[in-house]
């Protein structure tokens, strides 16, 4: 419901000449009236001219719905007495949007907006909002994209399981399902902002492309919380103590299924479950059913796992070059990349993660673990103190690259930034050191230069 109202009364001015000739003169004249009332936010004075409209004709106007939205919102607000009253009607506000003017609302749309206004008003338990939500998002997923929204339906879901009325494959279905969307709409947000950071950087943006860079900034940070609340929602459910006897009695009717096989191994990949038998059992299935970028990587899990690292990379790599997808192809260089830092191996590390950066620029999270090697290479760089803890000034640079090219970074760049730049040479370090405004060199694998701060 939430669309722009610019050019609204311009528009009514079109309308009413054609409606008010045809039909009823009275129906466009209170449009006028609730509509200039309702622009400078005099509600109290919009509602009942409103009324007459969205009553006598809804189809008149599409200002009877986004105004209409604010109106009641004022009178739930500030009419304790009528608030029920007032809700139902929003609710109808929300159901007729698409029934009049579906190229404005969406049925997704609407049903998102009555389960939240059901679930802000405790009008409705978990089985009436998960089913809103679920045919919401079954119906037409791409429009679902309020991060309240997506974490409800899977909240209420978790807990619908929890009470015993919902099968725990179907909470790791949608978590796919709600996890995915994310991901898409983050990719969406990353694109926006590559197209515009560089133009941002120079100062060259247009305030409309201002606005649409700091909304994917505020969308990706959103996206960001939420994806954290659903994996802390899901929580215990997807251990290994539960990941395993699951797929043990559900592998042979899903064994001919490609992307129920996908799933499970995933899962059992993500949560470290690949030493057990049962995730062998899932990889091979996969791999002999439908050979793919995906059944490499696994098989390469299935071998670190074994000890034998060789085998492992190769598959890895195997993986890599049958992946189309540009995302997905750097997710697993960066999934490479910080298997090799957790042995240890950080020009590996590198390597990998500079490829992933090389495949998607936008992502953040390469920049944040080239952060991370850096600042756990400070020791083996420099000839002094003060230089080995320059190293730090590196490290808090990839971090801010990674919140600039990732909206999903967000507060989380800016924090490890901050981390790093508390550890690098403080005020009264460089001004004792005498480098201010030099360049200090890396002599070791991180190679390259770093400004000394002037004060």
């Amino acid at each position: 419901m939430r669309k722009r109202l610019s050019m609204m009364l311009g528009l009514l001015a079109a309308v009413s000449f054609a409606y008010g000739q045809a039909q009823n003169p009275e129906c466009m004249q209170n449009l006028s009236i609730f509509a200039e009332h309702a622009k400078v936010k005099n509600y109290e004075a919009a509602f009942e001219p409103w009324k007459m409209v969205f009553e006598t004709c809804p189809e008149l106007h599409f200002a009877t719905y986004a105004y209409g939205e604010k109106i009641l919102k004022d009178r739930i607000k500030n009419d304790e007495a009528n608030k029920p009253a007032y809700i139902n009607t929003l609710m109808e506000v929300y159901k007729k949007g698409p029934e009049y003017f579906p190229k404005r609302y969406t049925k997704a749309g609407s049903m998102i907006d009555i389960a939240l206004l059901k679930f802000d008003n405790d009008m409705a338990n978990d089985e009436e909002l998960f089913s809103l939500l679920d045919e919401a998002f079954k119906e037409d997923a791409e429009h679902f994209k309020n991060p309240k929204a997506l974490y409800l339906y899977f909240s209420t879901l978790v807990d619908l399981h929890k009470a015993g009325k919902k099968d725990l494959q179907e909470v790791f279905d949608t978590y796919d399902a709600v996890t995915g969307k994310i991901s898409e709409e983050n990719r969406d947000l990353a694109e926006i902002i590559m197209k515009y950071v560089e133009k941002d950087s120079a100062g060259t943006l247009t305030s409309k492309e201002k606005t649409r860079l700091k909304n994917a900034r505020i969308n990706g940070e959103s996206y960001e919380k939420i994806s954290s609340s659903i994996d802390s929602k899901l929580g215990g459910l997807a251990d290994c103590e539960n990941l395993i006897p699951l797929y043990q009695k559900n592998f042979d009717s899903h064994k001919n299924d490609a992307k129920w096989l996908r799933s499970a191994a995933g899962r059992m990949d993500d949560k470290g479950c690949t030493g057990d038998p049962m995730f062998v059992k899932l990889v091979e299935a996969l791999d002999a059913l439908e050979p793919s970028a995906q059944s490499k990587y696994f098989l390469g899990s299935l071998y670190e796992e074994q000890g034998d690292r060789s085998k492992a990379l190769d598959f890895f790599n195997q993986s890599v070059e049958l992946e189309t997808d540009k995302y997905k192809k750097a997710t697993k260089l960066l999934s490479i990349a910080s298997k090799a830092k957790k042995r240890g191996q950080k020009t590996t590390a590198y390597k990998y993660a500079k490829q992933s950066l090389s495949v998607n620029p936008s992502e953040g999270r390469a920049y944040m673990l080239i952060a991370s090697l850096y600042a756990d290479s400070a020791n083996e760089c420099g000839t002094n103190t003060f230089e080995k803890k320059a190293v730090y000034w590196r490290a808090a640079a990839m971090a801010r690259k990674a919140g600039q090219v990732d909206p999903s970074m967000g507060s989380s760049a800016s924090k490890a930034a901050a981390a790093y730049e508390g550890r690098a040479p403080s005020r009264s370090e460089i001004f004792n050191s005498g480098m201010q405004g030099q360049s200090i060199k890396f002599n070791c694998w991180v190679g390259g230069s770093v400004k000394v701060p002037s004060l």
